[in-house]
């Protein structure tokens, strides 16, 4: 088996662009849920609040011809690509035009926008807005052929299109295509583009925040008080390199994936369990051939759900049988639903990296439900550690769980 390192990353979200950005953001303590007035047309919608990128434009550079097949989604995807590619010293590189590099990237859907011409065709019998590329933004795979056509890269395409997994299935698998030995190097993330239909899907399951007077109070993931979720946006990217072809460059390593775990529930589409979310993380460990005990940070998936929450703590808490340090992302800047696996694997891999790890924001009283963990609260937490572990969780009881360890020469 071929070892796989992580040789670049980068993000685009409501904390910012890169890591620096976002850092900083995380270090004020304050979240970026904001009301959305222009939801407030849509009649029996209870929540109001999201976290939008307000200010995300395609750098000019990008030409015409091969934006013209892109939305949002796909245009912060080959953004955030094209950053971690620069941030590999690999963008514009012959090495991964040649079939080397592949790419494996999702998104819930492509751009919403694209898919009203559509829904009108089929109201109003008529075809007006439909254009040649209109379903080239709507696709579900937008993001994955967008990507590999904008850098010419000619390795395998696996579309991740699995809801809040999205982005962390796509990084499991390409390190298990480069594990494997069918690629040497590949493009791995998710991305998500904001659209009031989202929030709906989880508002008419009573899931979403309604506190809608006080945006920056929520999400609350594993408070007692916590009212649901809040949806967000953005786009991750990590560089999954081969060890050995790494090393011959001179790259720079990150970080080295050692386990990757994943699974279904088999049950419900909606409702959590505990017992498959357990499995998944427990297959990661087996994959890394390490023991609980060696992880010393959690990121959890956590997204301010009642059942969501508790079904996960008490499963993280079953796994390590102790109170292992955990927190959740989703405070600062919402549930990123297909991105979240990749913003959050990125940006707890730089956290390893600098020995600080971020608290879950407004978790001022934990739920007794959930299970007996060590909850980073108020203030960054100095946390000397090896290894850390990601885990996302999806509707249609899709799980995963990815750990990664500091890279030592």
């Amino acid at each position: 088996m071929k070892r796989v390192v992580v040789t670049g990353m980068s993000g685009i979200s409501p904390l910012g662009t890169g890591w620096q950005e976002s850092y900083l953001n995380l270090k004020t303590y304050q979240n970026f849920t904001r009301t959305m007035t222009e939801w407030e047309q849509y009649r029996d919608l209870q929540t109001n609040l999201a976290c939008p990128i307000d200010n995300f434009k395609a750098p000019k550079h990008y030409p015409r011809v091969k934006t013209r097949g892109m939305g949002k989604v796909a245009l912060m995807s080959t953004r955030a690509t094209e950053l971690a590619l620069e941030d590999a010293k690999l963008l514009n590189e012959n090495c991964i035009k040649d079939g080397s590099m592949g790419v494996a990237y999702g998104s819930s859907s492509g751009s919403p926008n694209a898919v009203a011409p559509f829904a009108k065709m089929r109201m109003e019998g008529c075809m007006k807005g439909i254009t040649a590329t209109s379903y080239i933004q709507m696709m579900s795979h937008t993001c994955a052929v967008n990507v590999g056509l904008f850098f010419e890269l000619k390795g395998r395409v696996i579309t991740t299109c699995s809801a809040c997994t999205s982005g962390s299935q796509a990084i499991g698998y390409a390190y298990e295509a480069i594990r494997h030995g069918y690629q040497t190097m590949m493009v791995a993330g998710g991305a998500e583009e904001l659209c009031v239909t989202e929030a709906a899907t989880f508002d008419v399951l009573y899931a979403t925040s309604t506190k809608n007077q006080h945006p920056t109070q929520t999400p609350s993931p594993f408070d007692r008080d916590r009212d649901g979720l809040v949806i967000g946006e953005g786009a991750g990217t990590l560089i999954l390199e081969e060890l050995e072809h790494a090393l011959a460059r001179g790259a720079r390593i990150y970080a080295e994936v050692i386990g990757f775990g994943t699974n279904s529930d088999g049950a419900h589409v909606t409702n959590p369990s505990a017992k498959t979310m357990q499995v998944a993380m427990e297959m990661a460990l087996n994959c890394a051939k390490i023991a609980p005990s060696e992880i010393g940070y959690v990121n959890a998936h956590a997204t301010a759900t009642t059942n969501g929450d508790v079904a996960e703590s008490q499963a993280t808490a079953a796994v390590f049988k102790r109170p292992v340090p955990i927190s959740s992302l989703k405070s600062y800047f919402g549930h990123t639903l297909a991105a979240s696996g990749a913003l959050e694997s990125w940006l707890t891999i730089m956290m390893m990296l600098k020995g600080e790890f971020a608290p879950t924001l407004n978790l001022l009283n934990i739920d007794p439900d959930c299970g007996k963990l060590d909850y980073i609260q108020s203030n960054f937490r100095a946390i000397d550690t090896n290894m850390v572990m990601n885990n996302n969780f999806a509707f249609g009881g899709i799980n995963t769980s990815i750990i990664y360890k500091r890279w030592e020469d």
